[in-house]
């Protein structure tokens, strides 16, 4: 006997997903000690608004008696498009890390305001600065920023998949 694949099932794994990468990504910085440049911190944003939506589905689907199949698989576009953005930023960063292209002018670190020698020592010892072009850690050759992307196109993809069978598009497998 198969199980139907409901709205709970489906933002429940989105959600639980977006928060693993999220999690790595933060204990690698607080635990791990990898302070994150400007592109790393973009590249959290589409998790975050993942996280929230999924969790309002839920709430609506828990609390409210259900979604209708338009809203589910409105959520669920929703965050295809949010994981692709999240895959374009990463691919922009593996770029700026390769030297295919410059990064933004945050990338250089460049909000160091210092009117003195004094003051710039402090800037520098208070805040490290992360560097866009540089690999602060890479696994097989691949940089965080390449195992985003990644990861960003498998999440995208498995949105797509859970959205048909949810909608009775797709039986599962």
């Amino acid at each position: 006997m198969r199980r139907r694949v409901t709205p709970v099932h489906a933002f429940g794994l989105v959600l639980a997903a977006s928060v693993a990468v999220l999690g790595t990504a933060l204990f690698s910085q607080y635990v791990g000690g990898l302070q994150p440049c400007v592109l790393c911190i973009y590249q959290r944003v589409p998790y975050v608004l993942a996280i929230a939506l999924c969790a309002l589905a839920l709430a609506v689907a828990v609390f409210g008696g259900g979604t209708k199949p338009s809203l589910t698989r409105s959520g669920l576009v929703i965050c295809v498009a949010l994981f692709i953005a999240g895959a374009g930023i990463a691919a922009y960063h593996v770029g700026v890390e390769q030297g295919w292209w410059m990064g933004t002018e945050a990338c250089a670190g460049s909000d160091l305001n210092a009117l003195t020698i004094e003051d710039l020592r402090q800037q520098l010892l208070q805040k490290p600065i992360a560097r866009c072009d540089e690999v602060a850690w890479s696994a097989f050759g691949i940089s965080m920023a390449g195992y985003n992307f990644i990861v960003s196109l498998l999440l995208a993809g498995g949105c797509v998949v859970l959205g048909r069978v949810v909608t009775g598009r797709s039986e599962p497998a």
